[in-house]
């Protein structure tokens, strides 16, 4: 994909642009700097801190993220084992950096996540823990909680346990380097097995009814001028194969959880009878039906995002992925305990660092395995948790879509009156936005039902559309018909509004 940068005037137009972006953490009250008394308490926890006694050092772990990150949750080693694979998969320890009680642990409960704005990141932790001592950072001795499964010869668990560990991790990998080696057909055997298990996860997906939204993100990219620009790709096959490891493990620790009768899930409901009769009818409309012999997930992972229409039905598809929360329990184990878009019991656990919940999940989850007592600190923490998550991952969605359409309509600023070629990704009826989802799943998909103002275009029909480059999706005025190629004309670009129109041509 090419850089689209800002021209002519970029010097002006990055300040605007710069300015608008800064504006939202005002206008959305995002966390700001690290208090100094939190600081304090994390440099403190670091300098005091005690790796465990089991060592599992000789260990080949491993990280894949991507290139620029440095907050490494997750390091993976998978080896055969008979007819099956031992998996060893270490997540960062971050409650032995968190004092329960402390100012640290107020201040991690008051963000909830790290909040990836495109003017710079928002971290959960300070960086002497997110960055540096509870990172997994390849040569440095860390503490990990690691989760052992022993697979079956079809990737099914068998077996698993989790403990404490020292580890150390042998290399930093990025998703697009582990993919080029894999398809160069030179990758290592941790990364061989990864694919081999990685597949067979996905056939266990398929077959238990699991469903992801494998539609290409839009990415806000800043550039080495000062500018940004918006990547959107579909994503690789490593990434899924990856993901299935970290659904594996959240799979277990709420199994682990349902059988102690205390912790936290990620619930969704199935969709209900009028979603899918809507869906169905709309794959009907757009030329490829889903006649429901097949489930909905099986459906959705043989569409297409590269052709316009079934682009158009993932879009649609969001409607079926409402309702996402967390359930937690101590003493009565919940009556709908399903994710319903993962189609078993799940629990966030595999990123501590950027995701407040994942440290409770993680001490329960050890102490359940263990034969020990669940501290009383996790336990006290559990009813407020839905509310801290909920309200934190509505912020992050509200930012995340703010910010893209402030960076779209920078893109397109010098280019009003200039015509394009566009995909309809949802025609000129009304219909609500349904996206409300978060990451694999389509908890980050972006329905543009109510995008940029629906009420600036006037009463007559109008619809979404989603030019190629720059990567843009918009509202744009006229009779449109879903999945269909369009040509529209740009009528305004707003950057402070955040609002971007287009006309459909005749």
């Amino acid at each position: 994909m090419s850089h689209h940068r800002l021209a002519p005037n970029v010097h002006e137009q990055t300040n605007e642009l710069a300015a608008a972006l800064s504006a939202l953490r005002t206008e959305l009250e995002l966390p700001g700097t690290y208090p100094a008394e939190a600081v304090r308490d994390a440099e403190a926890a670091v300098a005091a801190h005690e790796l465990p006694g089991a060592d599992l050092t000789e260990v080949d772990f491993l990280t894949i993220d991507p290139a620029s990150s440095t907050d490494l949750d997750q390091a993976l080693f998978i080896e055969r084992a008979d007819a099956g694979y031992r998996v060893l998969y270490a997540i960062a320890d971050v409650p032995s950096f968190v004092r329960p009680g402390g100012v640290l642990d107020a201040e991690t409960r008051r963000r909830g996540q790290t909040f990836y704005a495109p003017d710079g990141r928002i971290p959960l932790h300070p960086e002497v823990i997110s960055e540096g001592a509870g990172s997994l950072l390849a040569g440095q001795l860390c503490s990990a909680y690691v989760w052992e499964f022993g697979l079956d010869d079809t990737a099914q668990v068998s077996t698993v346990s989790v403990r404490r560990a020292t580890i150390r991790s042998r290399a930093k990998l990025s998703y697009k380097g582990v993919q080029a080696e894999l398809d160069a057909g030179t990758p290592g055997p941790v990364l061989q097995l990864l694919k081999e298990v990685g597949l067979k996860r996905v056939e266990l997906e398929r077959q238990r009814g699991g469903a992801s939204l494998n539609m290409p993100e839009q990415e806000i990219v800043q550039l080495p001028d000062g500018g940004y620009r918006i990547a959107a790709a579909p994503q690789l096959p490593v990434e899924d194969w990856n993901a299935q490891i970290s659904l594996m493990t959240g799979m277990s620790a709420a199994n682990l959880m349902l059988a102690g009768k205390v912790g936290i899930l990620r619930t969704m409901p199935a969709p209900d009878e009028r979603s899918l009769r809507h869906f169905r009818l709309q794959t009907e409309a757009l030329g490829k039906p889903w006649d429901g012999k097949i489930s909905y997930g099986e459906y959705l992972r043989s569409l297409d995002p590269t052709v316009p229409r079934q682009l158009s039905i993932l879009h649609s598809a969001g409607m079926l992925f409402r309702g996402a929360s967390y359930t937690a329990f101590d003493g009565t184990v919940p009556d709908d305990a399903v994710q319903s878009a993962i189609g078993a019991a799940y629990a966030h656990t595999t990123a501590p660092l950027r995701r407040l919940i994942d440290r409770f999940v993680l001490v329960i989850c050890e102490a359940l395995s263990n034969g020990k007592p669940v501290p009383d600190w996790a336990r006290e923490a559990l009813p407020s948790l839905p509310e801290i998550m909920a309200g934190s991952d509505q912020l992050a969605s509200r930012m995340e879509r703010m910010a893209l359409d402030t960076v779209e309509a920078a893109l397109l600023v010098n280019h009003v009156g200039q015509e394009f070629e566009a995909i309809v990704i949802s025609g000129s009826k009304p219909q609500k936005d349904n996206g409300n989802g978060n990451g694999k799943n389509g908890n980050g998909a972006r329905n543009g039902a109510a995008k940029n103002g629906a009420a600036k275009n006037g009463n007559g029909p109008s619809g979404i559309i989603q030019i190629a480059e720059p990567a843009v999706t918009a509202r744009c005025a006229g009779d449109l018909q879903s999945g269909t190629k369009v040509r529209v004309r740009l009528i305004s670009s707003d950057i402070a509004a955040r609002e971007v129109h287009f006309e459909l041509l005749a």
